[in-house]
């Protein structure tokens, strides 16, 4: 595990990679040491997707069939990677997704997570299933902070949950609509899931339902979701959502251009253009290969981002080309959290950070608005934009 610390002296700037005891070159080498430090349970929960995980591989492999096509000759001598989301300037187009349970990964979690992300200058999502409670996770991490929140059938714990998100400071809230109930995660249904005794799904403790136990022959986690979802939701959950709170609201988990106009119709102000890390149906399409459909419905009335695959800093630019605003990140800052705690996902982050500026300076791209559809050419079977 690195032990120096990154030398950051204020959010944004730079890490020196190479100023690292034990070098990592990548994302993906990140995993495998991850691999080796997790408990098998732990490291199946987040790196596991649903059936056959067919879902997961194309997620990573799609971004391979995108080809850059790179300008010559531009002046790249100064370059900028801020972008503007929801009103808040951000230091990059890279914020952290929301996963469940980071103590899993290490035991200070959320907060250190949070923390990697202030000073990356950037926004962690935190999950209505983290280890921490929000309240905690908003302490460490002011002003950089969304909340994702899950629909319960006691609607009473939803909008308790969102009336926390607001009075903590949290900036926007993102409704995650792809999981009325839980995929069939093989992985989990393996291991019987469930959290030690010493974890609890920390938002919900306060309504008596913190603990992920085991469930005969399946997955805690799935048991939890199956009694307390509420998996009749409609559209018309969006208005109410959006009746409750002052924040604005991203949907999460769209697919399709049509539902996308249906979330803006219902008051959405961003959308997420996500399969829940191929954890939810298996064989459904990537997001990044329905990107330019959603794009093309939505245009410019929202923000739109995307999650999915996304290891490289070249597969951010080939996001924000099909029109992306920003990425999230998951599983890589899980894998970063448990071989270094905040000092890993800090360096995950600088790392994608450097890769994207790299991509950006080969281009011929100066500023992210400089990055365009003409900048990729994609595979025949993706819409162009």
């Amino acid at each position: 595990m690195p032990t120096s610390k990154p030398k950051v002296k204020s959010p944004g700037q730079a890490i020196d990679l190479q100023d690292e005891p034990e070098q990592i070159l990548n994302l993906i080498e990140w995993e495998e040491k991850a691999r080796a430090v997790l408990p098998l349970m732990a490291y199946d929960y987040y790196a596991g997707g649903c059936n056959d995980e067919e879902s997961v591989k194309r997620n990573r492999g799609i971004f391979n069939e995108i080809l850059i096509r790179p300008r010559m000759l531009c002046d790249v001598s100064r370059r900028a990677l801020s972008v503007e989301l929801l009103g808040q300037k951000i230091s990059m187009p890279v914020i952290v997704a929301p996963t469940a349970f980071q103590k899993l990964a290490h035991e200070k979690g959320e907060l250190a997570t949070a923390q990697a992300a202030r000073q990356a200058d950037t926004i962690m999502t935190v999950s209505t299933l983290a280890t921490t409670a929000m309240e905690e996770v908003a302490a460490v991490a002011p002003h950089h902070l969304w909340f994702q929140l899950y629909i319960y059938k006691n609607r009473e714990i939803t909008k308790d949950l969102v009336a926390r998100a607001a009075a903590a400071g949290y900036k926007a809230l993102v409704v995650t609509v792809d999981s009325p109930i839980l995929g069939r995660r093989e992985r989990d249904i393996r291991n019987a899931f469930h959290l030690p005794q010493h974890l609890s799904a920390a938002n919900l403790v306060g309504q008596g339902l913190g603990e992920i136990g085991r469930a005969d022959n399946h997955s805690g986690l799935a048991a939890h979701i199956a009694a307390l979802y509420d998996h009749s939701l409609t559209w018309d959950m969006l208005d109410w959502i959006v009746s409750i709170s002052k924040l604005p609201v991203l949907v999460k988990g769209i697919l399709r251009g049509d539902d996308a106009l249906l979330a803006l119709e219902h008051g959405a102000r961003g959308i997420i253009v996500s399969n829940h890390g191929g954890r939810q149906i298996d064989t459904a399409v990537s997001p990044i290969e329905v990107l330019p459909e959603i794009v093309k419905a939505v245009g410019s009335r929202s923000e739109i981002l995307v999650d999915g695959g996304i290891r490289r800093g070249t597969d951010i630019f080939k996001a924000l080309a099909l029109g992306a605003r920003a990425v999230l990140i998951g599983r890589p800052v899980l894998w970063a959290l448990a071989t270094g705690g905040g000092e890993g996902v800090a360096r995950c982050l600088e790392m994608l950070r450097q890769e994207l500026d790299l991509t950006m300076a080969l281009s011929g791209c100066a500023t992210t608005a400089d990055i365009t559809p003409d900048m990729v050419k994609i595979p025949q079977h993706m819409a162009p934009l």
